[in-house]
Protein backbone atom coordinates (compact mmCIF):
# COMPACT_ATOMS: atom_id res chain seq x y z
CA UNK A 1 0.00 0.00 0.00
CA UNK A 2 1.32 3.40 -0.93
CA UNK A 3 0.89 5.77 2.03
CA UNK A 4 2.20 8.94 0.39
CA UNK A 5 -1.23 10.53 0.10
CA UNK A 6 -3.09 8.51 2.73
CA UNK A 7 -4.22 10.50 5.80
CA UNK A 8 -2.75 9.31 9.08
CA UNK A 9 -6.03 9.10 11.01
CA UNK A 10 -7.63 5.66 11.25
CA UNK A 11 -11.34 5.38 11.96
CA UNK A 12 -13.07 2.53 13.72
CA UNK A 13 -16.30 1.21 12.25
CA UNK A 14 -18.34 3.29 14.70
CA UNK A 15 -16.29 6.42 13.98
CA UNK A 16 -16.71 5.96 10.23
CA UNK A 17 -20.47 5.70 10.73
CA UNK A 18 -20.32 8.97 12.67
CA UNK A 19 -18.36 10.58 9.83
CA UNK A 20 -20.99 9.47 7.31
CA UNK A 21 -23.79 10.73 9.54
CA UNK A 22 -22.07 14.07 10.10
CA UNK A 23 -21.57 14.55 6.37
CA UNK A 24 -25.23 13.79 5.68
CA UNK A 25 -26.34 16.08 8.50
CA UNK A 26 -24.14 18.77 7.00
CA UNK A 27 -25.99 18.61 3.69
CA UNK A 28 -24.29 15.84 1.68
CA UNK A 29 -27.02 13.32 0.75
CA UNK A 30 -26.27 9.66 1.39
CA UNK A 31 -26.83 8.77 -2.26
CA UNK A 32 -24.18 11.32 -3.24
CA UNK A 33 -21.64 9.64 -0.94
CA UNK A 34 -22.64 6.27 -2.41
CA UNK A 35 -22.31 7.52 -5.98
CA UNK A 36 -18.88 8.95 -5.23
CA UNK A 37 -17.80 5.69 -3.56
CA UNK A 38 -18.93 3.53 -6.47
CA UNK A 39 -17.34 5.85 -8.98
CA UNK A 40 -14.04 5.70 -7.05
CA UNK A 41 -14.08 1.90 -7.11
CA UNK A 42 -14.89 1.80 -10.83
CA UNK A 43 -12.12 4.30 -11.53
CA UNK A 44 -9.58 2.25 -9.57
CA UNK A 45 -10.63 -0.90 -11.45
CA UNK A 46 -10.33 0.73 -14.87
CA UNK A 47 -6.85 2.00 -14.02
CA UNK A 48 -5.65 -1.52 -13.22
CA UNK A 49 -7.63 -3.90 -15.45
CA UNK A 50 -8.69 -4.05 -19.06
CA UNK A 51 -12.40 -4.60 -19.77
CA UNK A 52 -13.39 -8.18 -19.05
CA UNK A 53 -16.46 -10.17 -17.96
CA UNK A 54 -17.12 -8.84 -14.44
CA UNK A 55 -19.51 -9.93 -11.70
CA UNK A 56 -20.41 -7.51 -8.91
CA UNK A 57 -21.49 -9.34 -5.76
CA UNK A 58 -23.84 -7.07 -3.80
CA UNK A 59 -24.94 -7.43 -0.19
CA UNK A 60 -28.18 -6.22 1.38
CA UNK A 61 -26.76 -3.02 2.91
CA UNK A 62 -24.92 0.12 1.87
CA UNK A 63 -21.90 -1.90 0.73
CA UNK A 64 -24.20 -3.53 -1.78
CA UNK A 65 -25.47 -0.10 -2.83
CA UNK A 66 -21.88 0.88 -3.60
CA UNK A 67 -21.68 -2.28 -5.70
CA UNK A 68 -24.68 -1.30 -7.83
CA UNK A 69 -22.98 2.02 -8.60
CA UNK A 70 -19.76 0.20 -9.53
CA UNK A 71 -21.70 -2.05 -11.92
CA UNK A 72 -23.42 0.90 -13.58
CA UNK A 73 -20.21 2.87 -13.97
CA UNK A 74 -18.34 -0.06 -15.51
CA UNK A 75 -21.26 -0.82 -17.83
CA UNK A 76 -21.31 2.80 -18.99
CA UNK A 77 -17.59 2.43 -19.78
CA UNK A 78 -18.34 -0.54 -22.02
CA UNK A 79 -17.53 -3.38 -19.64
CA UNK A 80 -19.57 -6.61 -19.70
CA UNK A 81 -21.03 -6.58 -16.18
CA UNK A 82 -23.47 -8.74 -14.23
CA UNK A 83 -24.85 -8.20 -10.72
CA UNK A 84 -25.48 -11.01 -8.21
CA UNK A 85 -27.41 -9.97 -5.08
CA UNK A 86 -27.56 -11.59 -1.65
CA UNK A 87 -31.21 -11.46 -0.65
CA UNK A 88 -34.17 -9.81 -2.33
CA UNK A 89 -33.97 -6.58 -4.25
CA UNK A 90 -37.25 -5.42 -2.71
CA UNK A 91 -35.65 -5.51 0.74
CA UNK A 92 -33.02 -2.90 -0.12
CA UNK A 93 -33.59 0.40 1.67
CA UNK A 94 -32.46 4.00 1.63
CA UNK A 95 -29.56 4.98 -0.59
CA UNK A 96 -28.88 1.34 -1.47
CA UNK A 97 -32.39 0.97 -2.90
CA UNK A 98 -31.97 4.17 -4.90
CA UNK A 99 -28.59 3.03 -6.25
CA UNK A 100 -30.13 -0.32 -7.26
CA UNK A 101 -32.97 1.45 -9.07
CA UNK A 102 -30.41 3.21 -11.26
CA UNK A 103 -29.02 -0.13 -12.47
CA UNK A 104 -30.89 -1.12 -15.63
CA UNK A 105 -29.35 -4.55 -16.08
CA UNK A 106 -30.54 -7.86 -14.70
CA UNK A 107 -29.95 -8.81 -11.07
CA UNK A 108 -29.13 -12.45 -10.43
CA UNK A 109 -28.81 -14.38 -7.20
CA UNK A 110 -25.53 -14.60 -5.33
CA UNK A 111 -24.45 -18.24 -5.72
CA UNK A 112 -21.24 -20.05 -6.64
CA UNK A 113 -22.55 -20.32 -10.21
CA UNK A 114 -22.60 -16.53 -10.46
CA UNK A 115 -18.79 -16.33 -10.42
CA UNK A 116 -18.10 -19.42 -12.52
CA UNK A 117 -17.29 -17.56 -15.76
CA UNK A 118 -16.19 -14.23 -14.28
CA UNK A 119 -12.80 -12.79 -15.15
CA UNK A 120 -13.12 -10.19 -12.36
CA UNK A 121 -15.22 -10.21 -9.21
CA UNK A 122 -16.18 -7.12 -7.21
CA UNK A 123 -16.86 -7.97 -3.56
CA UNK A 124 -19.52 -5.53 -2.33
CA UNK A 125 -21.24 -8.03 -0.04
CA UNK A 126 -20.38 -6.97 3.52
CA UNK A 127 -18.63 -3.86 4.79
CA UNK A 128 -16.24 -3.25 7.66
CA UNK A 129 -18.99 -3.47 10.29
CA UNK A 130 -19.65 -7.19 9.83
CA UNK A 131 -20.14 -8.83 13.24
CA UNK A 132 -20.96 -12.44 12.35
CA UNK A 133 -19.02 -15.15 10.51
CA UNK A 134 -19.28 -15.41 6.75
CA UNK A 135 -20.76 -18.82 5.98
CA UNK A 136 -23.30 -20.57 3.80
CA UNK A 137 -23.78 -19.43 0.23
CA UNK A 138 -21.49 -16.40 0.59
CA UNK A 139 -18.59 -18.55 1.80
CA UNK A 140 -19.31 -21.09 -0.95
CA UNK A 141 -19.32 -18.34 -3.57
CA UNK A 142 -15.97 -16.98 -2.46
CA UNK A 143 -14.55 -20.52 -2.41
CA UNK A 144 -15.69 -21.01 -6.01
CA UNK A 145 -14.14 -17.74 -7.20
CA UNK A 146 -11.07 -18.13 -9.43
CA UNK A 147 -10.91 -14.57 -10.78
CA UNK A 148 -9.14 -11.57 -9.24
CA UNK A 149 -11.23 -9.90 -6.53
CA UNK A 150 -11.68 -6.17 -5.94
CA UNK A 151 -13.05 -5.48 -2.46
CA UNK A 152 -15.26 -2.52 -1.63
CA UNK A 153 -14.14 -1.10 1.76
CA UNK A 154 -12.76 -4.43 3.02
CA UNK A 155 -12.86 -8.05 1.85
CA UNK A 156 -16.13 -9.47 3.17
CA UNK A 157 -15.44 -11.34 6.38
CA UNK A 158 -12.67 -9.05 7.66
CA UNK A 159 -13.65 -7.27 10.88
CA UNK A 160 -12.97 -3.57 10.43
CA UNK A 161 -11.73 -2.83 13.95
CA UNK A 162 -9.42 -5.81 14.46
CA UNK A 163 -8.42 -7.27 11.11
CA UNK A 164 -9.69 -10.67 12.27
CA UNK A 165 -11.33 -12.99 9.74
CA UNK A 166 -14.89 -13.91 10.68
CA UNK A 167 -15.43 -17.32 9.16
CA UNK A 168 -13.82 -16.77 5.78
CA UNK A 169 -12.83 -13.89 3.51
CA UNK A 170 -11.61 -13.67 -0.06
CA UNK A 171 -8.09 -12.73 -1.06
CA UNK A 172 -8.41 -9.37 -2.82
CA UNK A 173 -6.05 -8.03 -5.43
CA UNK A 174 -7.30 -4.52 -4.73
CA UNK A 175 -9.30 -2.93 -1.92
CA UNK A 176 -10.87 0.51 -2.27
CA UNK A 177 -11.95 2.21 0.93
CA UNK A 178 -13.26 5.70 1.59
CA UNK A 179 -12.30 8.87 3.50
CA UNK A 180 -9.99 7.18 6.03
CA UNK A 181 -8.47 3.75 6.49
CA UNK A 182 -9.87 1.35 9.11
CA UNK A 183 -7.62 -0.51 11.56
CA UNK A 184 -8.13 -3.72 9.55
CA UNK A 185 -6.34 -2.22 6.56
CA UNK A 186 -3.15 -2.26 8.67
CA UNK A 187 -3.69 -5.13 11.12
CA UNK A 188 -3.04 -8.72 10.17
CA UNK A 189 -4.51 -10.98 8.92
CA UNK A 190 -6.95 -8.51 7.35
CA UNK A 191 -4.10 -6.47 5.89
CA UNK A 192 -2.80 -9.51 4.03
CA UNK A 193 -6.19 -10.09 2.38
CA UNK A 194 -6.61 -6.53 1.12
CA UNK A 195 -3.99 -6.57 -1.60
CA UNK A 196 -3.31 -3.07 -2.87
CA UNK A 197 -5.25 -0.50 -0.83
CA UNK A 198 -6.65 2.73 -2.24
CA UNK A 199 -8.22 5.31 0.07
CA UNK A 200 -10.59 7.52 -1.92
CA UNK A 201 -12.18 10.83 -1.00
CA UNK A 202 -15.94 10.72 -1.54
CA UNK A 203 -17.11 14.14 -0.39
CA UNK A 204 -17.01 13.75 3.40
CA UNK A 205 -15.64 17.09 4.72
CA UNK A 206 -12.41 16.73 6.71
CA UNK A 207 -13.93 18.94 9.41
CA UNK A 208 -16.11 16.05 10.60
CA UNK A 209 -12.97 14.69 12.28
CA UNK A 210 -13.15 17.54 14.80
CA UNK A 211 -16.24 15.99 16.35
CA UNK A 212 -14.80 12.48 16.22
CA UNK A 213 -11.30 13.26 17.59
CA UNK A 214 -9.62 10.05 16.36
CA UNK A 215 -7.24 8.35 18.77
CA UNK A 216 -5.86 5.81 16.32
CA UNK A 217 -3.29 6.53 13.63
CA UNK A 218 -1.09 5.11 10.92
CA UNK A 219 2.44 5.57 12.23
CA UNK A 220 3.96 8.42 10.28
CA UNK A 221 6.46 11.20 11.05
CA UNK A 222 3.58 13.68 11.05
CA UNK A 223 2.63 12.20 14.43
CA UNK A 224 5.93 12.81 16.16
CA UNK A 225 8.19 14.99 13.99
CA UNK A 226 7.65 18.07 16.17
CA UNK A 227 8.86 16.18 19.26
CA UNK A 228 12.06 14.91 17.64
CA UNK A 229 15.01 16.73 19.18
CA UNK A 230 17.20 18.78 16.88
CA UNK A 231 20.88 19.30 17.73
CA UNK A 232 21.51 22.73 19.23
CA UNK A 233 24.73 24.78 19.05
CA UNK A 234 24.83 24.87 22.85
CA UNK A 235 24.60 21.10 23.25
CA UNK A 236 27.00 18.91 25.18
CA UNK A 237 26.93 15.15 25.58
CA UNK A 238 24.65 15.22 28.63
CA UNK A 239 22.17 17.69 27.19
CA UNK A 240 21.83 15.45 24.12
CA UNK A 241 20.72 12.64 26.38
CA UNK A 242 22.45 10.24 28.72
CA UNK A 243 21.32 6.60 28.58
CA UNK A 244 22.42 3.71 30.78
CA UNK A 245 21.90 0.17 29.48
CA UNK A 246 22.09 -2.70 31.96
CA UNK A 247 23.86 -5.78 30.60
CA UNK A 248 23.64 -9.32 31.92
CA UNK A 249 26.32 -11.89 32.55
CA UNK A 250 26.00 -13.84 29.31
CA UNK A 251 24.30 -12.28 26.28
CA UNK A 252 26.32 -9.06 26.19
CA UNK A 253 25.84 -8.73 22.45
CA UNK A 254 22.24 -7.62 23.01
CA UNK A 255 23.34 -4.68 25.17
CA UNK A 256 26.00 -3.77 22.61
CA UNK A 257 23.44 -3.77 19.79
CA UNK A 258 21.14 -1.53 21.82
CA UNK A 259 24.01 0.81 22.70
CA UNK A 260 25.15 1.24 19.11
CA UNK A 261 21.58 1.95 17.98
CA UNK A 262 21.11 4.45 20.80
CA UNK A 263 24.19 6.39 19.79
CA UNK A 264 23.18 6.38 16.13
CA UNK A 265 19.73 7.62 17.18
CA UNK A 266 21.29 10.73 18.72
CA UNK A 267 21.96 9.98 22.39
CA UNK A 268 24.92 12.07 23.57
CA UNK A 269 26.31 9.55 26.08
CA UNK A 270 25.61 5.83 26.30
CA UNK A 271 26.84 3.68 29.17
CA UNK A 272 26.66 -0.09 29.50
CA UNK A 273 26.53 -1.16 33.15
CA UNK A 274 27.98 -4.66 33.60
CA UNK A 275 27.61 -6.99 36.59
CA UNK A 276 31.09 -8.55 36.46
CA UNK A 277 34.54 -8.34 34.92
CA UNK A 278 33.84 -10.90 32.18
CA UNK A 279 30.76 -9.12 30.82
CA UNK A 280 32.56 -5.76 31.07
CA UNK A 281 35.47 -7.13 29.04
CA UNK A 282 33.09 -8.40 26.37
CA UNK A 283 31.35 -5.04 26.13
CA UNK A 284 34.65 -3.14 25.96
CA UNK A 285 35.50 -5.18 22.88
CA UNK A 286 32.72 -3.32 21.05
CA UNK A 287 32.46 0.29 19.95
CA UNK A 288 35.07 2.50 21.68
CA UNK A 289 32.60 5.38 22.07
CA UNK A 290 30.43 3.41 24.51
CA UNK A 291 31.28 3.85 28.19
CA UNK A 292 31.47 0.50 29.98
CA UNK A 293 31.36 0.35 33.77
CA UNK A 294 31.54 -2.61 36.12
CA UNK A 295 29.42 -1.53 39.08
CA UNK A 296 26.17 -2.41 40.86
CA UNK A 297 23.11 -0.64 39.55
CA UNK A 298 22.32 0.59 43.06
CA UNK A 299 25.64 2.42 43.09
CA UNK A 300 25.08 3.97 39.65
CA UNK A 301 21.65 5.20 40.67
CA UNK A 302 23.44 7.66 42.95
CA UNK A 303 24.49 9.60 39.85
CA UNK A 304 21.58 11.95 39.14
CA UNK A 305 22.73 12.44 35.57
CA UNK A 306 21.60 8.86 34.87
CA UNK A 307 17.91 9.56 34.47
CA UNK A 308 17.03 7.15 31.63
CA UNK A 309 17.69 3.43 31.79
CA UNK A 310 17.18 0.53 29.42
CA UNK A 311 16.84 -2.89 31.05
CA UNK A 312 16.22 -6.15 29.27
CA UNK A 313 18.41 -6.76 26.22
CA UNK A 314 20.51 -9.72 27.38
CA UNK A 315 19.70 -8.69 30.94
CA UNK A 316 19.43 -12.19 32.36
CA UNK A 317 17.49 -13.38 35.39
CA UNK A 318 18.34 -10.30 37.44
CA UNK A 319 16.65 -7.96 35.00
CA UNK A 320 13.19 -7.82 36.68
CA UNK A 321 14.72 -6.93 40.06
CA UNK A 322 16.96 -4.36 38.39
CA UNK A 323 14.00 -2.78 36.63
CA UNK A 324 12.09 -2.60 39.91
CA UNK A 325 15.03 -0.88 41.62
CA UNK A 326 15.28 1.71 38.86
CA UNK A 327 11.57 2.47 39.10
CA UNK A 328 11.76 2.67 42.88
CA UNK A 329 14.53 5.26 42.50
CA UNK A 330 12.20 7.42 40.43
CA UNK A 331 14.15 7.04 37.19
CA UNK A 332 12.81 6.64 33.66
CA UNK A 333 12.73 3.03 32.54
CA UNK A 334 12.46 1.37 29.15
CA UNK A 335 11.69 -2.31 29.83
CA UNK A 336 12.45 -4.92 27.18
CA UNK A 337 13.05 -8.66 26.88
CA UNK A 338 14.36 -10.13 30.16
CA UNK A 339 12.94 -7.24 32.20
CA UNK A 340 9.49 -8.59 31.31
CA UNK A 341 9.88 -11.93 33.10
CA UNK A 342 8.06 -10.84 36.25
CA UNK A 343 4.50 -9.77 37.01
CA UNK A 344 3.02 -6.80 35.15
CA UNK A 345 2.88 -4.79 38.38
CA UNK A 346 6.68 -4.97 38.61
CA UNK A 347 7.05 -2.76 35.53
CA UNK A 348 4.05 -0.49 36.14
CA UNK A 349 5.21 3.07 35.67
CA UNK A 350 7.85 2.25 33.07
CA UNK A 351 7.98 4.93 30.39
CA UNK A 352 7.91 2.34 27.61
CA UNK A 353 7.52 -1.44 27.55
CA UNK A 354 8.54 -3.27 24.36
CA UNK A 355 7.40 -6.93 24.31
CA UNK A 356 7.04 -9.24 21.37
CA UNK A 357 3.87 -11.31 21.26
CA UNK A 358 5.24 -14.17 23.39
CA UNK A 359 6.45 -11.83 26.12
CA UNK A 360 3.14 -9.97 26.02
CA UNK A 361 1.23 -13.24 26.44
CA UNK A 362 3.39 -14.18 29.41
CA UNK A 363 2.58 -10.86 31.06
CA UNK A 364 -1.09 -10.45 30.20
CA UNK A 365 -2.29 -13.68 28.60
CA UNK A 366 -2.73 -14.28 24.86
CA UNK A 367 -4.22 -11.16 23.25
CA UNK A 368 -7.69 -11.68 21.77
CA UNK A 369 -6.97 -8.69 19.54
CA UNK A 370 -3.59 -6.99 19.40
CA UNK A 371 -4.86 -3.43 19.22
CA UNK A 372 -7.31 -3.66 22.12
CA UNK A 373 -4.85 -5.67 24.20
CA UNK A 374 -2.03 -3.16 23.69
CA UNK A 375 -4.27 -0.27 24.66
CA UNK A 376 -5.52 -2.07 27.76
CA UNK A 377 -1.97 -2.97 28.80
CA UNK A 378 -0.78 0.63 28.41
CA UNK A 379 -3.60 1.84 30.63
CA UNK A 380 -2.84 -0.87 33.19
CA UNK A 381 0.88 -0.07 33.32
CA UNK A 382 0.47 3.74 33.19
CA UNK A 383 3.07 3.84 30.42
CA UNK A 384 3.48 3.44 26.70
CA UNK A 385 3.30 -0.04 25.19
CA UNK A 386 5.14 -1.06 22.04
CA UNK A 387 3.81 -4.46 20.99
CA UNK A 388 6.25 -5.72 18.38
CA UNK A 389 5.29 -7.65 15.28
CA UNK A 390 4.71 -7.26 11.56
CA UNK A 391 1.92 -4.86 12.58
CA UNK A 392 3.67 -3.20 15.52
CA UNK A 393 1.29 -1.27 17.78
CA UNK A 394 2.34 1.62 19.98
CA UNK A 395 -0.29 2.48 22.60
CA UNK A 396 -0.38 5.28 25.16
CA UNK A 397 -2.17 5.08 28.52
CA UNK A 398 -4.52 7.87 27.39
CA UNK A 399 -5.90 5.70 24.58
CA UNK A 400 -3.85 6.94 21.64
CA UNK A 401 -2.42 4.21 19.43
CA UNK A 402 -0.47 3.96 16.21
CA UNK A 403 0.08 1.03 13.88
CA UNK A 404 3.35 0.51 12.00
CA UNK A 405 2.38 -1.63 9.04
CA UNK A 406 5.30 -1.16 6.64
CA UNK A 407 8.10 -2.99 8.45
CA UNK A 408 9.83 -5.39 6.03
CA UNK A 409 9.67 -9.12 6.72
CA UNK A 410 13.45 -9.42 6.94
CA UNK A 411 13.42 -7.71 10.35
CA UNK A 412 12.58 -11.19 11.67
CA UNK A 413 16.15 -11.95 12.65
CA UNK A 414 17.94 -12.14 16.00
CA UNK A 415 18.91 -8.87 17.66
CA UNK A 416 16.62 -6.47 15.81
CA UNK A 417 14.45 -6.11 18.91
CA UNK A 418 17.50 -4.99 20.90
CA UNK A 419 18.18 -2.36 18.25
CA UNK A 420 14.57 -1.14 18.46
CA UNK A 421 14.78 -0.85 22.25
CA UNK A 422 18.02 1.14 21.94
CA UNK A 423 16.47 3.59 19.47
CA UNK A 424 13.42 4.17 21.65
CA UNK A 425 15.46 4.60 24.82
CA UNK A 426 17.78 7.09 23.10
CA UNK A 427 14.85 9.20 21.91
CA UNK A 428 13.37 9.24 25.42
CA UNK A 429 16.78 10.21 26.82
CA UNK A 430 16.72 13.18 24.42
CA UNK A 431 13.44 14.36 25.92
CA UNK A 432 10.90 12.84 23.56
CA UNK A 433 7.64 11.76 25.27
CA UNK A 434 7.44 7.95 25.53
CA UNK A 435 4.56 7.35 23.12
CA UNK A 436 6.03 9.60 20.46
CA UNK A 437 9.44 7.99 21.04
CA UNK A 438 7.96 4.53 20.59
CA UNK A 439 6.27 5.61 17.36
CA UNK A 440 9.43 7.27 16.04
CA UNK A 441 11.58 4.27 16.97
CA UNK A 442 9.29 1.77 15.27
CA UNK A 443 9.11 3.93 12.14
CA UNK A 444 12.88 4.53 11.99
CA UNK A 445 13.57 0.84 12.69
CA UNK A 446 11.44 -0.17 9.69
CA UNK A 447 12.92 2.53 7.45
CA UNK A 448 16.47 1.51 8.39
CA UNK A 449 15.65 -2.11 7.56
CA UNK A 450 14.34 -1.13 4.14
CA UNK A 451 17.57 0.76 3.55
CA UNK A 452 19.69 -2.16 4.71
CA UNK A 453 18.02 -4.61 2.33
CA UNK A 454 16.60 -8.10 2.45
CA UNK A 455 19.70 -9.92 3.69
CA UNK A 456 20.51 -7.55 6.52
CA UNK A 457 21.41 -8.61 10.03
CA UNK A 458 20.76 -6.70 13.23
CA UNK A 459 24.26 -5.21 13.20
CA UNK A 460 23.49 -3.45 9.91
CA UNK A 461 20.56 -1.39 11.17
CA UNK A 462 22.27 1.25 13.29
CA UNK A 463 24.36 2.66 10.46
CA UNK A 464 21.22 3.51 8.49
CA UNK A 465 19.61 5.45 11.35
CA UNK A 466 21.38 8.83 10.92
CA UNK A 467 20.20 9.14 7.32
CA UNK A 468 16.67 7.99 8.16
CA UNK A 469 16.25 10.39 11.09
CA UNK A 470 17.94 13.29 9.33
CA UNK A 471 15.51 12.93 6.44
CA UNK A 472 12.59 13.39 8.85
Amino acid sequence: MSTLAVPIELLTVAEMARADAAAIAGGVPGIVLMEHAGRAVARAIRRRFRPRPTVVLCGPGNNGGDGFVVARRLHEAGWPVRVALLGERARLAGAAALAASRWSGPVGTLTPAAVARAHLVVDAVFGAGLARPVEGVVAETFAACRAPVVAVDLPSGVAGDTGAVLGTAPQAALTVTFFRLKPAHLLRPGRDLCGEVVCAEIGIPARVLEGIAPRLFRNDPALWRAALRRPDPGDHKYSRGSLTIVAGEAMTGAARLAARAARRAGAGLVTIACPDAASAAACRAGDPGVIVVEAPVTELLGDLRRQVWLVGPGGGMRAPATAAAILAAGRTLVADADALRGAPEAIAGAALVTPHEGEFARLFGPPAGRLGAARAAAARLFGAMLLKGSDTIIAAPDGRAAITADAPAWLATAGTGDVLAGIAAALIAQGMPPWEAGCAAAWAHAAAARGAGAYMIAEDLADHLPRVLAAV
